[in-house]
């Protein structure tokens, strides 16, 4: 199975191009050194509908990594986990728990992680550097994650001889 990934920067001054998106670049770049096939990011104003509404259209027809970027701290327009949530039918703590203790400020984003239909979605902090350890923090399980929500019970990654049910 190839992997997919699509890449969602949540930025309202991206989205009116009065600062260049960063993060979303850097992801797309980290998730194909890594062995993804993944589109340039896509941009969306802070907000849940916006958000709600780019993930539901990523997410349709599609088996694969989602990762979304910013949106993910205190400040009122933060929202993306709230949107997040709102897609998700089940939620995947422990991968957003692990990207989060890639760093001390990690401590300080709220994002989610979850599966829809056959898409692992992972909020991660919208600055370049909270992104990619985010990412990095988890990547060596984002593969496996993104095979199973996509149907296919392959090995497990532990080495052990496993089957999933």
């Amino acid at each position: 199975m190839s992997l997919a990934a699509r890449v969602i920067t949540v930025s309202d001054s991206s989205a009116a191009h009065r600062r260049e998106d960063r993060s979303g670049p850097a992801l797309v770049e980290l998730l194909r050194a890594a062995g993804y096939d993944c589109d340039p990011p896509t941009v969306v104003a802070d907000g849940i509908d916006s958000v709600r509404t780019a993930l539901r259209t990523a997410t349709e027809g599609f088996a694969g990594l989602i990762v979304t970027t910013g949106g993910t701290g205190f400040a009122p327009r933060d929202v993306t986990p709230e949107a997040t949530r709102s897609v998700i039918e089940r939620e995947a703590p422990g991968l957003a728990e692990a990207s989060r203790a890639a760093s001390r400020l990690g401590m300080l984003s709220r994002g989610v992680a979850g599966i829809a239909g056959r898409c692992v979605i992972l909020n991660v902090p919208g600055s370049l550097a909270g992104a990619t350890e985010s990412v990095e923090a988890v990547l060596d399980l984002l593969s496996h994650a993104v095979t199973l929500a996509a149907g296919d019970h392959g090995p497990h990654p532990g080495g052990a001889d496993h089957t999933h049910r």
